[in-house]
């Protein structure tokens, strides 16, 4: 006997994949956070690549147990190659049977910045020193116009929430953005006089380029964890599937 549809439609988180097995421990401990959050929501997560259960594979066993209704939530902070190609072009692929939404990336969002904060008192940064540490906003980087602006306005948004500086960085080498490596942004951060220096990673899960922002945080005073399983992104993960999913609800009339 196949399951009943639920009311509201499943979850599916989805997200890159890697081959460090602390990406995908990330998203499931995130995920399972999301579902403490929404006990009347099913969740589930597929993998774009590296890991399994793929989103394709997901998408099959969601619609042979009857499932007519998707919210896809990429776990993404910007609106970069993944959100405007790739996840499309697998969710086209899904069982016709399936009503599929895609719903908007995690950024920019004001919880991201929370998660931020989080990680960095986390790591031994003192509300109280704020006013004198500079910050890098470490992300892994894009090619993406949309994307470098983004992570721009998110930067100049944070430094005017009261810290000394605000510098965005990438992780990947190659980028038309004008953003310094991580080790470079720590430097001019010195330069400029701020009393401590912290690195943010603005990223989701552990892997090569969040290690490489590491690795460029050296000369740092604060390194914040990744943002992982935070209250604050799990809070944010339901609001997008809230967002997505209010015209599947009234077409349901739920």
């Amino acid at each position: 006997m196949r399951p009943v549809q639920p009311t509201r439609p499943v979850l599916l988180v989805i997200a890159h994949g890697s081959r460090d097995p602390r990406h995908a421990a990330t998203v499931h401990a995130l995920v399972r956070r999301v579902r403490s959050l929404r006990p009347d929501v099913r969740v589930e997560t597929g993998f774009l690549d590296f890991n399994l259960p793929s989103v394709h594979g997901m998408l099959e066993t969601l619609a042979a147990q009857g499932v007519r209704d998707v919210v896809a939530l990429p776990l993404l902070l910007t609106r970069a190659f993944h959100a405007k190609a790739d996840i499309p072009a697998v969710l086209r692929e899904a069982p016709s049977r399936l009503r599929v939404r895609q719903a908007e990336v995690l950024g920019p969002s004001p919880l991201l910045l929370a998660a931020l904060e989080r990680r960095l008192h986390e790591a031994g940064l003192s509300p109280a020193e704020k006013s004198s540490t500079g910050v890098v906003l470490a992300s892994a980087g894009s090619s993406d116009p949309e994307a470098i602006a983004v992570i721009a306005d998110i930067a100049r948004e944070w430094w005017h929430t009261g810290w000394c500086a605000v510098r965005p960085a990438f992780a990947s080498a190659a980028s038309p953005s004008g953003f310094p490596r991580t080790e470079d942004a720590v430097r001019e951060l010195r330069a400029l006089g701020c009393e401590r220096v912290a690195v943010a990673p603005y990223v989701l899960a552990p892997g090569f380029l969040p290690d490489r922002i590491a690795r460029g945080a050296a000369g740092a005073d604060v390194l914040g964890d990744v943002l992982g399983a935070a209250p604050e992104v799990a809070r944010l993960l339901v609001r997008r599937y809230e967002g997505a999913c209010r015209p599947a609800l009234t077409a349901l009339g739920a």
